[in-house]
């Protein structure tokens, strides 16, 4: 842990080196190409809801499953008080959820499904094995793939639960919204108007978070794993959440082949205690994050960069939000949005000095050049927020 009376010692600067052309190229090409691969992927998908539900239900679907996916989107971005998360990698794990997931599940549950109907001699036993076992195992894990990438290769953006959670949210949340598309548009050409409505109030308001939760049990044994300095945890708990988030996958889709009566009370019994289980920990989460903060931005209260009054407000969501709150309705959008910045820089900072303090950067002189860039940038903005 950071002393408080600790006062980090000026480095002298020396020039950044500068990423050469053809790693930014060879970057570009590959962002490129994965966009491209992602698309097809997408095309992929949509044509074969396309080809199960006709023209009408695949733009009926489309609608109705998209319509409310920004609500959601920013009720889970706004867990992430503290440090926001890059929008690039957001929009990754959302589309891997939206099209790359969903296009591996697709294959691989039909051929189980297949397989176990030819083995059975019963189409219906086929489909209720591949809803019970194969949806939880291909699906989580599909949808896993993404988050233990994030884990292993942006360690500087993956810092402990709040983010797996985050992470997890928008890959469940893409999935949700494609699989909607499908659901939604079956139930139009199957059922009509009746059968769509039925389905949209049990899917999208029922249980809209049902994919985001189950695939959040994952995040939260990654993030577990990323804060925690017990060797037994860390090379457990994402294992142990991956295995939960099938689990839970499994149970909520034995309960919907069981009939309505199982329905809810697997609802009652197993869903809603999960999802209040997984806000206590977001809580605690939270004051977890809140205490890095102000343990880590000590010194900087302490050499001026910060005065009392902000420091203190820093490491709260209230005080963040009071202060936010209080330049935009005095000040405006365009002071409010320096002041959002300087919260979220100072959080980076604080963040960025935990994982150098816990051994999670390389090489200490690139640390050191970070930390002045994140100093500067405050002070930077401390004088746009005085004018």
């Amino acid at each position: 842990m950071m002393d408080r009376n600790y006062i980090p010692v000026p480095v002298p600067p020396r020039p950044i080196t500068v990423p050469s052309s053809n790693t930014s190229a060879l970057k570009i090409v590959l962002a490129i190409f994965a966009a491209m691969v992602a698309a097809v992927l997408g095309l992929i998908v949509l044509l074969l809801i396309g080809v199960e539900a006709g023209p009408v239900g695949l733009i009926v679907g489309m609608i109705c499953a998209c319509l409310p996916v920004p609500v959601y989107v920013m009720l889970l971005l706004w867990i992430d008080r503290y440090e926001s998360e890059p929008i690039w990698m957001l929009i990754t794990a959302f589309l891997w959820g939206a099209v790359v997931a969903v296009f591996v599940a697709y294959v691989l549950n039909t051929i189980f499904a297949v397989v176990s109907a030819i083995s059975t001699h019963s189409m219906q036993v086929g489909e209720t094995m591949g809803a019970i076992v194969s949806a939880p195992i291909v699906e989580e894990s599909a949808k896993a793939s993404i988050l233990f990438a994030f884990f292993f290769f942006k360690k500087d953006e993956f810092d402990g639960i709040i983010d797996g959670i985050v992470y997890a949210g928008m890959v469940g949340l893409g999935f949700a919204m494609t699989e909607n598309i499908m659901y939604y548009g079956r139930a139009l050409v199957g059922g009509g108007v009746d059968a769509l409505t039925t389905v949209i109030v049990l899917r999208g308001m029922v249980a809209p978070f049902s994919h985001p939760l189950f695939t959040s049990m994952t995040g939260i044994g990654l993030g577990w794993s990323r804060q925690s300095d017990n060797g037994f945890v860390k090379v457990t708990m994402p294992v142990v959440g991956l295995m939960f988030a099938m689990m839970l996958h499994g149970a909520w889709n034995l309960s919907a082949t069981l009939g309505r009566t199982w329905f809810m009370v697997a609802y009652l019994m197993i869903m809603a205690p999960a999802f209040v289980i997984t806000l206590m920990t977001i809580f605690f989460s939270l004051r977890r994050e809140g205490r890095i903060v102000r343990e880590f931005l000590y010194p900087d209260y302490q050499s001026g960069l910060f005065p009392l009054q902000e420091y203190e407000k820093l490491c709260s969501i209230r005080g963040r939000m009071g202060m936010s709150w209080q330049v935009l309705w005095n000040r405006g959008f365009s002071v409010w949005r320096v002041r959002m910045r300087r919260n979220q820089i100072a959080s980076e900072l604080a963040f960025h000095r935990c994982r150098v303090a816990r051994g999670f950067v390389g090489s200490p002189q690139a640390a050191q050049e970070r930390e002045r860039a994140y100093q500067q940038m405050l002070q930077e903005l401390r004088r746009r927020l005085a004018t």
